[in-house]
């Protein structure tokens, strides 16, 4: 994709976040979106089917950037408590800074039909087998106890999708930051996570 393409692709996902976020997926029309990211209705034909296709291509994008810090994140960490802690900062902190696509991510995508929820299942998947992998290294140096891999994960996610989605809904603005200690505890907790020598 040339450069002015690739720029007017990603005012097209950064305008359509907005807009799902405010108005809902199902009120949401092209016209605001084009309105928003500043180009004619018809140009948005030119890079996506319909707005199925551009919730489907806004989540993959965004999501894959997603995931791609929080890898890059944990590659720096030296044990799988390090590795755990940073998963939890960096999934907190990124969707703090990117509030309508947590709106987006925690209601829209919630109430969209199976084949949507289809389409995007790769990003998730891809999250998740992420954070298996550092709950295995854990289990397997003897830093982490969690007898079901896939239930450790379920209980990690689920924690900071109920955080993010309580902070989404709430009717009074606050932050994240430093609640990722608190979620960080918890779970240290949970899988009786301890430092090794």
């Amino acid at each position: 994709m040339s450069r002015p393409r690739e720029e007017k692709y990603q005012a097209i996902l950064d305008a359509a976040t907005e807009v799902f976020a405010e108005y809902g997926f199902f009120n949401s029309q092209i016209s605001k979106i084009a309105k928003l990211a500043g180009v004619a209705d018809g140009t948005i034909y030119l890079y996506f089917k319909n707005k199925e296709d551009i919730l489907v291509s806004l989540f993959t994008e965004r999501m894959g950037q997603f995931i791609n810090e929080i890898c890059q994140e944990i590659e720096e960490c030296r044990s799988a408590k390090e590795r755990l802690l940073r998963i939890i900062k960096t999934h907190l902190r990124y969707m703090q800074e990117n509030r309508s696509l947590a709106m987006f991510t925690q209601i829209e995508l919630r109430q969209s039909n199976p084949k949507i929820r289809e389409a995007i299942s790769g990003p998730l998947r891809e999250y998740f087998q992420s954070i298996e992998r550092v709950l295995i290294e854990g289990v397997n140096n003897g830093e982490f106890m969690v007898p079901d891999i896939k239930v450790g994960r379920q209980m990690l996610f689920g924690t900071l999708d109920a955080m993010v989605s309580d902070w989404v809904i709430s009717k009074k603005p606050r932050s994240l930051e430093g609640l990722e200690d608190v979620a960080f505890h918890l779970i240290c907790g949970a899988f009786r996570i301890r430092d090794v020598n």
